[in-house]
């Protein structure tokens, strides 16, 4: 038998789970507090509405469950297919059950529907630092609501739970896929190929203008089309309004005005505001605006999302505008545990640790009530007392216990003391 995890994935120490359960603890409260309201959906869902949920490079991290029974053997017989052979897969994400939940539900359900997913995810991903097969998500989404106002408002919310947490000097970055889209159609790119233009596009902050331009050259895309592009990315100029002047429609500017505006004026001088013209995002089922929020002490985003208004109407044949955000639960969690370790981070209104120790022919009954009477000032535990009191003391303290008490007295004996 292997003690390992399967890779990929991972135990958590004692230490490690109280720090995720305060981050999550945080970001419940400032969520409900906003007035979101949380559900639960199960891990597995129909491959069909997994495959055909434009999740860009996540279709190909899916976890495939096999079929059972008869439908298995089934299917062994007739020339099997990694298709035939599946019928259900792990969720990779948050936002697909979300949508289907809706369309299941829509009737019981407010509208516009505040609602709070924090669950685990699965991706198929090839383990290394910074990408597990398991993982948690920490989302808010609003349903129902066309209005620009629900960017703002899921910004607002995201960036008050951020600073709850402890993070502060950050940008929440703010693009609209529309506008990228019309400006690179503007410029000579064909419609269908729009989509691989922009993740090569998305790239420009990793490879810069030259690997961009030579990337989308590789794709056979138009040398006019390339050479417009790479003129705009040269030119220096990446402000709103330059991105407006090569766009047929300036109205499409209106909604991303408002809110990078509005949402600044929430954000009070608290942390900024950008517009990131090469932002993207990987998943395809976004239609308009997206987020990512960078810190830059802080490699890589710590939070994003966008609007997906596409994805309900799959299944109610009806279109459902919806929007969502999504803090970046792990990559949060590794930041401030690695301030634990190297600076002392202590959670926040955590209360001492104290062991209650007794012995072998102490009444146990009346041991469980001190710890009891113990319990307003501590979070007490119970343990037998050991013959080498010395190591076990040592041993607590070392585990964060900041106090002992023996349950034959009333003395409290501060751990660490000589």
């Amino acid at each position: 038998m292997k003690t390992q995890p399967v890779k990929g994935m991972r135990d958590l120490l004692p230490r490690e789970q109280a720090l995720r359960d305060h981050v999550q603890s945080v970001i419940l409260q400032t969520y409900r507090a906003a007035g979101f309201a949380r559900i639960s959906t199960p891990i597995l869902e129909d491959s069909e509405n997994l495959d055909k949920s434009d999740g860009g490079d996540n279709l190909n991290l899916i976890f495939k469950v096999l079929k059972r029974g008869d439908k298995l053997a089934a299917a062994l017989e007739n020339a099997p297919t990694e298709k035939t052979l599946s019928d259900m897969g792990l969720r990779y994400d948050l936002t697909v059950p979300l949508s289907r939940y809706y369309a299941a539900h829509r009737a019981e359900l407010p509208t516009p529907f505040k609602v709070i997913q924090t669950d685990r995810v699965y991706r198929a991903e090839r383990p290394q630092k910074g990408r597990l097969r398991e993982f948690v998500q920490c989302d808010i989404d609003i349903l129902g609501d066309a209005s620009p106002n629900a960017e703002v408002e899921l910004i607002d919310v995201t960036a008050r739970a951020l600073l709850a947490i402890g993070f502060s000097d950050f940008t929440v970055n703010v693009n609209d896929r529309r506008i990228l889209r019309a400006m690179l159609a503007g410029m000579g790119f064909a419609e269908d190929t729009l989509d691989s233009v922009c993740i090569s596009f998305d790239k420009l902050d990793k490879i810069g203008p030259d690997g961009v331009r030579d990337e989308l050259t590789e794709k056979a895309c138009p040398a006019a089309a390339v050479a417009a592009l790479d003129a705009f990315l040269r030119g220096g100029d990446f402000s709103l309004d330059a991105v407006a002047a090569n766009l047929p429609d300036q109205s499409l500017t209106a909604d991303l005005r408002y809110v990078l505006s509005t949402a600044e004026r929430a954000a009070a001088g608290r942390y900024r505001l950008a517009y990131a013209p090469s932002l993207v995002r990987g998943q395809g089922y976004y239609t308009g605006m997206v987020f990512e929020v960078t810190c830059p002490q802080f490699a890589g985003a710590i939070a994003g999302g966008g609007r997906y208004d596409d994805m309900v109407g799959r299944f109610l044949g009806q279109p459902v505008p919806a929007v969502g955000f999504s803090i970046g639960f792990e990559r949060v969690c590794a930041i401030l545990l690695e301030r634990f370790e190297l600076h002392g981070y202590a959670i926040p209104g955590t209360r001492p640790r104290l062991a209650l120790l007794y012995r072998p022919e102490a009444d146990f009954a009346a041991v469980l009530q001190k710890a009891q009477d113990l319990r307003v000032s501590f979070d007490v535990t119970v343990l037998a007392q050991a013959k080498k009191l010395g190591k076990q003391l040592g041993t607590l303290e070392a585990a964060g216990y900041e106090a002992a008490a023996f349950a034959d007295n009333d003395d409290i004996k501060p751990l660490g003391q000589k």
